[in-house]
């Protein structure tokens, strides 16, 4: 059985972005924009490069090894 909240908090936010925030707006929005102005995003260099593509998975794993179950490495070659 489903909540009462989790079936009133969303037609409540449906209602609101629907029918009501169309007319709040552009009262809300002159107060909003002067209390969080909105600040110029700085591009960043090519040293945040490596962290941003760790963040997009682009980053090749440097193992010469096969991983295991528990994730640690071994060797391919034990002689």
């Amino acid at each position: 059985m489903v909540c009462i909240p989790c079936i009133v908090i969303p037609v409540l936010l449906w209602v609101y972005k629907r029918f009501l925030e169309p007319f709040l707006y552009p009262l809300i929005s002159p107060i909003v924009n002067t209390v969080w102005p909105k600040k110029a995003v700085q591009e960043t260099g090519t040293s945040d490069q490596k962290a941003m593509e760790k963040m997009n998975g682009n980053v090749k794993a440097e193992s010469n090894g096969e991983a295991t179950a528990n994730g640690s490495i071994t060797d391919k070659k034990t002689d």
